[in-house]
């Protein structure tokens, strides 16, 4: 999937973050009235989301002069700090950063979902983006000769559901992306499903699974670390950062020549919030994202700053990417109950 012009890279991110940003200096324009913001996010914590969050919080609150609090909602791949979201205040007072599978791929694998993204979500502006790593734990690796993705794909074909691939959840991205390897390259790994991507890593780290295909800032340290073996990533090609982790255009070979995911997320807040209100927190994620404290904590880590022109571009490029998203989930053939 590629990122629509309307949208501009500024830097690459990840990182880690504080809980609750203190009021800002005098001159900030707060919103909701000034009382403290919340930051709905939509996992438990220790997930590329909630660092990501956490931080963004963290520099939030001086922007707009008030206390930014950090509120964790998982469950459901997302779906659950996304409805609280959508039945929060019409008034600024709650956002979240919402992915491309809540935005664009929920609404094709549920048969009901508890809310409409495009009439009960207002996006303000795309944040981030990034491509899926896909990581196993070294001393598996090592033990079962995984040298390559493409080893441990000819493993899992050999040996039906013995690898086990944690993910964030049943519905997130990378749950889509491994039923469409699965698909494509006839591999045979086991889907499991946690409520968020902290217990996974807490898992693999474990070795209770043995595999995760999922965004990269929360996955780096450990494979900086030793702990894990990053083997290639979701993307087309290698990402700048990681020349030598080979994207899914190396691996025509196994039928997967042709797929590649790259997610997003998208500061979001309540469908009917007004328009004033999401100019300015819009106006507040563009200071956030340039400054060079925010890009500095977070640039390790693989995720790109990619913000929208405005709230009506942030909105555009949610719909042009949604048939995407569908396709996705079509040759997937993931379903949710």
């Amino acid at each position: 999937m590629t990122t629509p012009p309307a949208l501009r890279r500024r830097h690459l991110i990840g990182g880690a973050a504080g809980l609750i940003a203190a009021p800002g200096p005098a001159g900030a324009q707060p919103v909701a009235g000034g009382r403290p913001l919340r930051v709905i996010v939509p996992f438990p914590p220790g997930g590329a989301v909630d660092i990501t969050s956490r931080l963004f919080a963290e520099k939030l609150g001086p922007v707009l002069g008030q206390t930014v609090v950090v509120e964790n909602r998982g469950g459901a791949g997302g779906l659950i700090g996304a409805d609280a979201l959508a039945k929060g205040e019409k008034d600024g007072g709650v956002i979240a950063l919402i992915s491309a599978t809540t935005w664009c791929a929920a609404q094709f694998m549920h048969a009901r979902m508890p809310f409409d993204p495009q009439r009960d979500l207002t996006p303000i502006t795309q944040l981030t983006d990034g491509a899926l790593l896909c990581v196993v734990n070294a001393q598996t690796a090592q033990q079962r000769g995984w040298t390559d993705f493409r080893a441990l794909i000819r493993w899992s074909q050999a040996n039906p559901e013995q690898v086990r691939m944690g993910s964030s959840g049943s519905g997130t991205s990378s749950h889509l992306n491994i039923s469409a390897i699965n698909r494509f390259a006839d591999a045979k790994i086991l889907h499991v499903p946690y409520r968020g991507g902290g217990p996974a890593i807490n898992d693999l780290l474990a070795g209770n699974i043995d595999m995760m295909f999922d965004v990269m800032p929360a996955l780096m340290p450990h494979v900086e670390g030793g702990k894990f073996k990053a083997l290639a990533v979701s993307s087309a090609d290698p990402l700048p950062m990681l020349p030598n982790i080979p994207g899914m255009k190396s691996f025509a070979d196994l039928g997967l020549g042709d797929h590649a995911l790259v997610n997003w997320n998208v500061v979001t807040t309540a469908g009917g919030t007004p328009a004033p209100v999401v100019q300015r927190l819009f106006e507040a994620v563009q200071t956030v994202a340039r400054q060079r404290e925010f890009v500095e904590r977070l640039s390790p880590l693989g995720y790109g700053i990619v913000l929208s022109d405005s709230p009506a571009a942030a909105g555009a490029m949610i719909r042009a990417e949604t048939p995407r998203w569908q396709r996705l989930v079509e040759i997937s053939g993931a379903r949710m109950e």
